[in-house]
């Protein structure tokens, strides 16, 4: 068990959620408003995406992500910032040949995925360790090669990859990553659970990953939708840290939209009733060596 747990708030994502739930953060006012609610809630880690101020779709918008880390960072809550890495993957196959992407389609290269990266050098970053099926038309498309650039990259700037993970082979490519020297001492991981077509959101599927995780790796784990909160528990109890959020689940209770703060409030009731204490973001500094 872990009894002194990092939470981090995922508070917008990049899906097609704005007609879903009556006050996403959008615009990076909003979405910087939102990490800030968030870790006065008590998360110590905030997972930030951005969105296209206009349609609210997600988006790669390097002047977005400056505008939202200048307002995190301006104020005293400290949270530790992690961005996004993950947009500029999504091939949709085209209706009429398959070979070119359809709407929906955004592919750019490593460079140009980490070029916010690059620029605003956040404490962390995520990683997403590997290629699949994201519900039923759209790939998610992440190479060997490009995985290992971005990783060099990434390594080069002093950020800390956070490898997400959504099922065994993935663990098995950001280990080799981890053993050719690409990944800093020590590794950080994100279990990700109930994506389509990716691990289950259950205890068996949590477990078996936390287990082929490379030795002394720091993880977390989520849930996505209905399964947020017991995965919350369920990681708890096996040794790790824990992510919720509005990029991952809409709602508080059934029918009753959550806001990323109510949803760290909850965590937070689930980690102290489980005997444990929430981390402080200097602690949770110090529990992923960060530098």
């Amino acid at each position: 068990m872990n009894n002194n747990v990092v939470i981090t708030c995922a508070v917008t994502g990049a899906g097609d959620a704005i007609d879903k739930h009556p006050d996403l953060p959008v615009t990076p006012e909003q979405i910087a408003e939102a990490v800030i609610n968030s870790a006065r809630a008590g998360a110590a880690i905030a997972h930030i995406h951005v969105r296209d101020p206009e349609s609210g779709k997600g988006a790669r918008d390097l002047d977005c992500y400056r505008e939202v880390v200048e307002r995190v960072r301006a104020d005293s809550t400290d949270v530790v910032v992690n961005l996004t890495a993950g947009m500029g993957g999504d091939w949709v196959p085209g209706d009429n040949n398959p070979a070119e992407g359809g709407p929906g389609t955004d592919m750019v290269g490593p460079a140009e995925r980490l070029a916010h990266v690059e620029e605003l050098r956040p404490d962390i970053c995520s990683l997403d360790c590997g290629t699949m099926n994201f519900g039923e038309r759209e790939i998610y498309i992440n190479t060997a090669d490009y995985l290992r650039e971005m990783a060099q990259k990434i390594k080069s700037w002093g950020v800390k990859p956070e490898l997400e993970v959504f099922e065994l082979g993935q663990i098995r490519f950001a280990n080799r990553m981890i053993e050719e020297g690409l990944i800093a001492d020590p590794p950080l991981f994100q279990i990700c659970l109930g994506i389509p077509w990716g691990a289950p959101a259950d205890t068996d599927s949590m477990l078996a990953m936390r287990n082929a995780l490379s030795p002394g790796a720091r993880w977390a784990g989520f849930g996505i939708a209905r399964m947020q909160m017991p995965m919350v528990a369920q990681a708890v109890l096996l040794g790790g840290n824990v992510r919720v959020g509005l990029e991952d689940n809409l709602y508080l209770d059934r029918g009753v939209p959550a806001s990323n703060a109510q949803l760290v409030q909850r965590a937070t009731e689930i980690i102290e009733k489980l005997g444990a204490k929430v981390a402080s973001p200097d602690e949770a500094r110090e529990q992923l060596q960060l530098g």
